[in-house]
């Protein structure tokens, strides 16, 4: 009999043609035994809740939550984390397209490795569905790592939810969230490699849709910081604003949601290396002009296949008045 597996979806909003393709996807993966969990995150749109019932009459395997008040996102994962009760858990978008193996070459490898954590590459596709880039994970010069005890997972993200499926005994782990728990994929990563370890398949499983209204992880830097321009303005004092809130939502808030759980581990050997990465984070936020320590970022943050991305984090970690010179003007 095959495992059963939970996938999590969170809806808010979602453009119905979207959500139908998702949905769609999903019941049509190879391995049939799963719960599609949903929670919307009470959408105003009352289009997407109607579409969300008709489906959940279908198909006995979905379980549909409305939420009388708006969660946020981090809140609604761990809402349907706790719905969930089977061996392996995969989180999922309410806007990409599965390939029909996702579920099945993911839990395949899972067993095969012996690991607590699987992700996978993705296509990046646009949002009627046309290929923008064939590897997402090399479009954005993202880690391939296998195993555990490395400090990449607390140091940086390292895999997206949609990509990823966990182990029961991760998700046990994971709960409750704490104030500090910001981003629920880094949390499942960084807890996993702390067990049996991490394993990224190297193959696309499903399209990851780009869109204007990506949360977090499709749009290149560029592109983020067109939108900040346009938004804010041009001036150093603009670009200053947007550095702290880089380097405090995309390095330092998931190294201080992990170290939160790290008092929690008995044999912690990287306990040092870790609060070393925090001081390394604080510094580089409150420097104006250089911070010089640049050998840690080879240390803590460089891994094969980065290539360019090094450049720029470089570049906003250690040299924030050139990277203005050349972020703002180039």
């Amino acid at each position: 009999m095959e495992d059963k597996v939970d996938i999590l979806l969170t809806t808010y909003n979602t453009k119905e043609e979207y959500l139908k393709q998702q949905i769609d996807s999903i019941l049509n993966q190879t391995h049939k035994n799963f719960n599609l969990i949903i929670s919307d995150d009470c959408s105003p749109n009352e289009e997407v809740r109607k579409i969300l019932k008709e489906y959940e009459k279908k198909d006995k395997r979905i379980k549909l939550y409305i939420q009388p008040q708006n969660l946020g996102c981090t809140s609604s994962f761990e809402f349907l984390l706790e719905q969930s009760t089977a061996d392996y858990i995969a989180f999922s978008d309410h806007d990409d397209i599965w390939y029909p193996n996702k579920i099945e070459k993911s839990l395949l490898i899972m067993k095969k490795k012996d690991v607590d954590l699987i992700y996978c590459d993705a296509k990046q596709i646009d949002e009627n569905g046309n290929i923008l880039h064939d590897s997402y994970l090399r479009y954005k010069n993202m880690p391939i790592l296998s195993g555990n005890n490395f400090i990449l997972p607390f140091s940086r993200h390292i895999a997206i939810g949609c990509s990823q499926m966990i182990t029961k005994n991760v998700k046990e782990k994971m709960l409750p969230f704490t104030e500090n728990t910001f981003a629920h994929d880094w949390h499942s990563t960084y807890i996993a490699s702390n067990m049996k370890g991490i394993y990224c398949i190297d193959e696309p499983l499903f399209g990851y849709r780009l869109h204007g209204n990506n949360i977090f992880g499709g749009r290149s830097f560029k592109q983020n910081m067109e939108i900040w321009k346009k938004e804010n303005g041009k001036s150093y004092s603009s670009y200053s604003k947007y550095r702290y809130k880089v380097i405090t939502e995309t390095y330092l808030a998931g190294v201080l949601m992990c170290k939160e759980y790290s008092k929690n581990l008995e044999n912690n050997k990287l306990q040092d290396i870790e609060e070393d990465v925090v001081k390394y984070y604080k510094k580089a936020q409150k420097s104006t002009f250089l911070y010089l320590p640049i050998h840690k970022y080879f240390k803590y943050l460089y891994f094969r296949g980065i290539k360019k991305r090094a450049f720029k984090e470089i570049m906003i970690l250690h040299f924030p008045l050139l990277s203005y010179i050349l972020f703002i003007f180039i």
